[in-house]
């Protein structure tokens, strides 16, 4: 039996007065998705262990199988991984977010979602103004970056600029992290921060099983307080680079948000972490995604990376054209297809309920109607899953650490009562809450 995975970034949430005490899952058209429930089973799945991050990452990862407090080392280094960039044992990986400032405070975590072409203009002229030898910067995909600093110290606490908006960004700057020394393997040589340093905001360091499964390197590093400097000094000096560049003039000139300051964040060292064949026996896999973080667990998991013309990582993302690689990828020997799309997290970050509800209906009618009008003309049969990584409630604008319904069919296999998919009729699901690779053993077997 062939499988593919459909997830929805962000895509489950909260009811709103706005969409009449429903979420955007219950308000969406969606028959194709509530046909497969009617078809399968469904539940609710803990992606994301509470002592740490609701990050994308981590959820994704999780959804996937992994142990994720023994492989996480940030998203940094994932993204690296999907853009070619190669990390050394002494590299310190960071995303690098462009971000709009305004007033003293973080308006959105993406520069209003600068295009591409446009990040790639301003990523090469922070590299002709502040890369050094030990400082790198890496262009990505819309606001999506990556910084290098050779030397650098993971023990910080770094803010993720989609959990602030509208924040005061001084305050959110970095800080050195408290780690005691029995959380620093012997083979770091790193400081242990005073207890009377100051710390803020969400620490996206892994400071436990994760330690002894990267690649820790045998070499002086530059303590917390000096990486924490460093980078808020990167920071500050982006915000004058910035300013008047000619793209971010042109921006606000016809009323689009500037992208007027980096923000970096999700500092890791380079991962050790086993396969999809070594950890589930899946021979041939495949990932499809716009976004670099998604891509770089694919190449880190052994899975071929296929990329999609016009995946954009947004609500215009081409929907059909993922639905004809993943189906594809299968007829190309593929067992397994990770299918992620990132639209509706997006939305959701921008509080945007009624575009929320669009991308579903377009995941819905492009994609997966698409897979499910081709999975008959496969030589083997089609198990399908569908399910976000993580909730995005509009009315929070960031990730959070609540179960997220999920629903699997099986060619053959009993339907359980569920009717639609959403969060609450998942809860009635026959499989009922399920964590760790408890998700990914019931769909594979």
């Amino acid at each position: 039996m062939k499988h593919i995975v459909i997830l929805g970034d962000g895509m489950a949430d909260l009811p709103m007065e706005r969409l009449r005490g429903r979420t955007p899952l219950m308000a969406a058209e969606k028959p194709y998705i509530n046909e497969l429930a009617r078809r399968g089973c469904c539940g609710l799945l803990k992606t994301v262990p509470d002592d740490m991050p609701a990050g994308s990452a981590i959820a994704n990862m999780g959804v996937l199988g992994y142990d994720v407090h023994k492989v996480y080392e940030g998203r940094g280094v994932l993204e690296a991984a999907s853009m070619g960039v190669d990390i050394t044992p002494g590299d310190l990986a960071l995303r690098c977010n462009l971000i709009c400032i305004e007033d003293g405070k973080i308006k959105n975590h993406s520069a209003g979602h600068i295009t591409t072409a446009e990040s790639h203009e301003l990523i090469k002229f922070l590299n002709d103004n502040l890369a050094t030898d030990m400082v790198k910067f890496y262009p990505g995909v819309s606001y999506r970056h990556l910084m290098i600093i050779g030397g650098g110290n993971k023990y910080i606490d770094c803010v993720p600029p989609h959990d602030v908006p509208g924040r005061e960004f001084m305050p959110l700057l970095v800080k050195p992290s408290r780690v005691s020394v029995s959380d620093v393997p012997e083979s770091c040589s790193i400081p242990a921060v005073s207890e009377d340093s100051s710390s803020y905001g969400t620490c996206t360091a892994v400071k436990s099983q994760a330690l002894v499964n990267s690649e820790a390197p045998t070499l002086h590093r530059m303590s917390a307080s000096e990486t924490a400097g460093l980078l808020n000094d990167l920071i500050l000096k982006s915000q004058e680079l910035l300013a008047c560049h000619p793209i971010n003039i042109k921006r606000i000139v016809v009323g689009k948000d500037p992208a007027n300051s980096i923000w970096p964040w999700s500092p890791g060292y380079k991962p050790r972490m086993p396969s999809l064949q070594q950890l589930l026996g899946i021979k041939k896999s495949a990932v499809i995604s716009a976004v670099d973080l998604i891509r770089g667990v694919g190449v880190y998991a052994g899975m071929d990376v296929l990329h999609v013309e016009g995946a954009t990582g947004l609500y215009d993302t081409n929907y059909e054209g993922k639905a004809r690689a993943a189906i594809d990828a299968l007829r190309n020997g593929a067992e397994f297809v990770y299918l992620h799309v990132e639209a509706s997290d997006e939305a959701g970050h921008e509080g945007n309920a009624d575009l929320k509800v669009k991308t579903v209906e377009f995941l819905d009618n492009r994609l997966v109607r698409l897979i499910m009008e081709a999975s008959g003309s496969l030589d083997e049969p089609l198990a399908l899953a569908v399910l976000p990584d993580h909730p995005t409630p509009c009315d929070v604008r960031t990730h959070t650490h609540a179960p997220v319904p999920f629903l699997i069919y099986k060619p053959g296999s009993e339907a359980d009562s569920v009717e639609v998919f959403d969060e609450e009729s998942a809860k009635k699901g026959s499989y009922g809450l399920l964590e760790g690779d408890e998700f990914i053993k019931a769909f594979l077997s």
